[in-house]
């Protein structure tokens, strides 16, 4: 029975404390919640809130001019440990806040909540923040949609990467026409510039490689139509499915790799289909001329300007502009890894995560949802390992493997009793050995179903070898059994 415990700090400036406290400042509180996902094992949630007034720094710190400059000073003074949140409730007449806007949500772990109608609209606004900077039901049930049936899951649960300890990347530059085209794209200082500080953030999740490549004469393997009124060439939505398996056969990444490949592409159309666009299920253009695969990557087409007189020499040399470029990729990674921004009531004002890619509170949403996720992995993984071994009586079972399958489960409980008290970073580092554990030991050789045979396959092989042997060795044993019976039955001579 998952129990997720979330810490909780609501702190009141001068100002903003309602009248209607149950109890005077400080004092704790719970509130607990049923997440509604069917399921076995129950999962609830447990809000702690500390009520409490802002110190003299606080104070100091939410005295300027700005959200943002109060999200920056605020971030020394908080709680910092994964998974904690501070809520700062502000006057109703505070300027902080810019006009008809209630909520702020910070870069970091706080966020800035205007007062107004008493405890009730606090709790409802709070209830409202907490879900957003923490986990939903949608989130938990998509960390679960091996296990949720299909009906109960929203149409985003199966774009999410599974939870896993690796991921490798490939940015890969398709050049289908080099006759005409000579592309020249610096990817490695875009990495650098405006993927490594996502990754570092990430870092926590899981380990990351980052690998580049230039395919040439790889074309899509979908012919585009040809539109006479914007003298262009168009890809359909209900075509783009068609996309993916043959760029896919050439990328040849996937194929030693331990871990999840991510594939991004991009791609520069050959000259006799330039150039080229993408239309939605509406046919309109899509603004980024790009789209992406649940659990695969994305692709981008970049068209290249038509030279202003037709007698210029071939191949023109392109210069990929790649902050254009890189603001689509890192936007479909956003939505691989499940961190895109839900839909939200008019009044919440979220800030830009900024070069980092995500904001600290949005890595924590994610480490909630992959620690569950990891749980329930172990889980299906020990109870697949036991159906094998009661399948197979025979089966010699090794210490060490004995020992990492202790160890999952260990690791797993321990992940458990971290959640219920609210230790993210505890119980993520914990659910990811009891991760390896289970697999090192469902996937050690000596448990390979294949080395043991079933008792009938056994006299299936044996009997046809050792049956001529047998044959002339019963049948002297009976000559044998049978002399001495007639020996015993013969009288004996007496003198």
């Amino acid at each position: 029975q998952f129990q997720l415990a979330v810490p909780v700090a609501v702190v009141f400036a001068p100002g903003s404390v309602p009248g209607d406290l149950p109890r005077p400042l400080p004092f704790r509180d719970v509130q607990e919640m049923e997440i509604s996902v069917n399921l076995r094992p129950s999962i609830t949630s447990h809000y702690e809130m500390i009520y409490r007034r802002t110190t003299a720094q606080e104070e100091a710190a939410l005295d300027v001019a700005t959200a943002r400059e109060a999200d920056a000073a605020l971030h020394t003074l908080q709680d910092a440990s994964l998974g904690s949140l501070t809520m700062y409730v502000l006057p109703e007449t505070s300027s902080l806040l810019p006009q008809g806007i209630s909520v702020y949500v910070g870069k970091h772990r706080s966020a800035l909540v205007r007062a107004g109608g008493g405890l009730a609209t606090l709790r409802t606004r709070l209830r409202q923040l907490t879900q957003v900077m923490s986990f939903t039901a949608s989130s938990i049930a998509a960390a679960l949609s091996d296990r949720v049936p299909d009906g109960q899951l929203g149409p985003d649960a199966r774009r999410h990467l599974k939870s896993s300890l690796g991921y490798e990347i490939t940015f890969s530059l398709l050049n289908p026409d080099p006759k005409s085209h000579v592309v020249d794209w610096d990817i490695e200082d875009a990495v650098n510039r405006y993927v490594q500080p996502v990754l570092d953030k990430l870092s926590l999740v899981a380990n990351f490689s980052v690998d580049s490549q230039i395919l040439y004469y790889a074309v899509l393997g979908v012919t585009p139509r040809f539109d006479k009124e914007s003298s262009s060439f168009l890809l359909s939505a209900h075509s783009l499915p068609h996309v993916i398996n043959p760029v896919e056969a050439r990328l040849g990444s996937s194929a030693a790799s331990l871990y999840p490949v991510l594939n991004f592409l991009l791609y520069v159309p050959e000259r006799s289909h330039s150039p080229l666009y993408i239309q939605d299920k509406d046919g309109a253009p899509v603004s980024t001329n790009a789209f992406h695969s649940p659990r695969w990557g994305g692709i981008m087409i970049y068209n290249v300007e038509a030279p202003a007189s037709p007698q210029v020499s071939l191949p023109l040399h392109v210069d990929v502009d790649m902050v254009r470029v890189m603001e689509v990729f890192l936007a479909q990674l956003r939505l691989l890894f499940g961190l895109s921004r839900e839909e939200l009531p008019p009044e919440f004002l979220l800030e830009t995560p900024g070069n980092e890619g995500l904001a600290d509170w949005e890595l924590d949403r994610l480490l909630w949802a992959h620690t569950v996720e990891n749980i329930a992995t172990v889980s299906t993984t020990l109870n697949s390992l036991a159906q094998l071994l009661d399948k197979i009586g025979n089966i010699v079972i090794k210490d060490d493997v004995a020992s990492e399958v202790y160890q999952a489960v260990a690791s797993a409980q321990r992940a458990m009793a971290e959640l219920a008290v609210g230790h993210l970073g505890l119980a993520f580092q914990a659910s990811k050995e009891a991760v390896t554990s289970s697999e090192r030991a469902f996937f050690d050789p000596s448990l390979l179903h294949l080395l043991y045979f079933p008792d009938d396959q056994k006299f299936a092989i044996y009997i046809p070898l050792f049956l001529p042997m047998a044959v002339p060795i019963l049948l002297s044993m009976a000559k044998i059994v049978r002399e001495a019976r007639q020996r015993k039955k013969e009288p004996t001579k007496m003198d």
